[in-house]
């Protein structure tokens, strides 16, 4: 048995007292999209240094708590705190200087080589000279493995050659928090673990991290707390450990059946 199960059937106080402060704080976040409501009286703090997996079954809501806490959806209730400042309209900029996110599609400027597309970002937010940026998107990319790529443009790479530029863009800015939506869902599955080998690695550096993913194994190596969603819901959550081999509900044992056996 690896660390990360051994210890992770400690109590959830345990588990996050080795943790810094609260960069994340939500509190009774409500979201509706038309009739439907999508975000139910969410409340989840995030520390310092904490890696968080999201995961649920599909309209659960997951995808949109990520969006919301990166200010790509708008809550339409509760509060959200990035840092002990509150997520609304005039903060919104700042904020998103401070957390980076990388998305299911890479999004990455197709006109634009690697390096270009991580050298945009601390240009334009960051105000660095073109020198600094360019170094710093070479450290970057040398980190997630793909330095030697930089000069080509995002169709000369693989899938998983892609997702690791994305994530290297969104470090360039130098975040405080990573959040990650589904991040392998695009890709075949060979591609895969290369992503999930650069997002463990970029955890053991101590970065704050929430991750939407069904990549349960990836899940039990890096997660301190696994917060499983069902119908807008926040219905467990807890040590990966716990929650995969003690779950509390029919909808989460459900869950695990059908994933673990996929």
């Amino acid at each position: 048995m690896n660390q990360a199960l051994s210890t992770s059937t400690a109590s959830k106080a345990d588990v996050t007292a080795s943790y810094g402060d609260p960069v994340i704080e939500i509190r009774d976040v409500q979201k509706w999209f038309g009739s439907h409501h999508a975000l139910k009286d969410i409340s989840m703090t995030v520390r310092r240094g904490e890696k968080v997996v999201v995961c649920g079954p599909s309209g659960s809501g997951k995808s949109t708590l990520i969006r919301c806490i990166n200010g790509l959806e708008r809550h339409q209730g509760g509060t959200i705190e990035i840092e002990g400042v509150e997520l609304v309209d005039r903060s919104l900029r700042g904020i998103r200087r401070e957390v980076g996110m990388v998305f299911q599609s890479f999004n990455l400027f197709p006109h634009l080589t690697i390096l270009e597309n991580c050298m945009l970002a601390p240009m334009e937010s960051r105000k660095l000279i073109r020198k600094e940026a360019s170094e710093r998107a070479m450290e970057y990319l040398s980190r997630v493995r793909i330095g030697e790529q930089a000069k080509k443009y995002p169709s000369q790479l693989s899938g998983g050659q892609q997702q690791r530029a994305a994530i290297a863009r969104a470090l360039c800015m130098e975040p405080h928090i990573m959040l990650f939506d589904e991040p392998t869902s695009a890709l075949d599955p060979e591609m895969i673990s290369e992503v999930l080998d650069t997002m463990t690695e970029l955890a053991a550096s101590g970065m704050t991290m929430v991750c939407v993913t069904h990549e349960m194994g990836f899940a039990e190596r890096i997660a301190d707390r696994v917060v499983f969603m069902d119908d807008g819901r926040i219905a467990e959550e807890g040590p990966p450990a716990e929650l995969f081999r003690q779950p509390k509900t029919e909808r989460l044992s459900s869950f695990l059946q059908r994933i673990l056996t996929h």
